[in-house]
């Protein structure tokens, strides 16, 4: 897959047709806090961390990054430059510019066990974003060489898309916020 184009000096994920109506903003479900990468991390409104990178020590949160014509689930890692990381085009991209906090609240949220892009039975997942068309795209966690890694599934994907050491990689076995 090519490099995604430049717009205002930053890479992002453009393709030839515009956001579908209705979708011209990030998902409502759950709080979100808007942030850039010129915005300081606001650690007192993240609420626990989703998980902790491979160290097992740095804090790992739940995002979105806005792209021009779709918004994808990401993790959020503070310490690194820039702190949102996404799966796309088969690799773990840096995103610069706008992407959404949403802070993981254990008391009104939970990881659901599934597969092959299935919602569970009687559960509602979280909306993290949607692709170019339309499709839905929800936050989901994936172990990655022992470590749980954030980032997207939809029924499309047929599993999740996580980013982790530069690398998309497609899980079939994950969890569904």
């Amino acid at each position: 897959m090519p490099i995604p184009p430049i717009l205002g000096g930053h890479p992002i994920s453009r393709g030839p047709s515009p956001a579908p109506p209705g979708y011209t903003q990030p998902p409502p479900s759950g709080f979100r806090v808007p942030l850039s990468n010129t915005t300081p991390f606001p650690a007192q409104q993240a609420g626990p961390p989703a998980s902790y990178d491979a160290d097992g020590r740095t804090p790992v949160y739940l995002g979105s990054v806005i792209f021009e014509r779709s918004v994808h689930p990401c993790k959020i890692v503070p310490s690194f430059n820039p702190p949102p990381r996404v799966a796309y085009g088969g690799r773990e991209l840096e995103h610069q510019g706008r992407y959404d906090l949403l802070p993981f609240d254990p008391n009104t949220m939970e990881w659901v066990p599934t597969s092959r892009g299935q919602v569970p039975p009687g559960r509602r997942p979280v909306e993290g974003g949607y692709e170019e068309d339309g499709s839905k795209l929800y936050h989901a966690i994936a172990n990655v060489n022992g470590v749980r890694v954030p980032g997207k599934a939809g029924a499309h994907l047929r599993g999740a898309s996580v980013p982790f050491g530069g690398q998309e990689h497609s899980v079939e076995h994950y969890e569904l916020l």
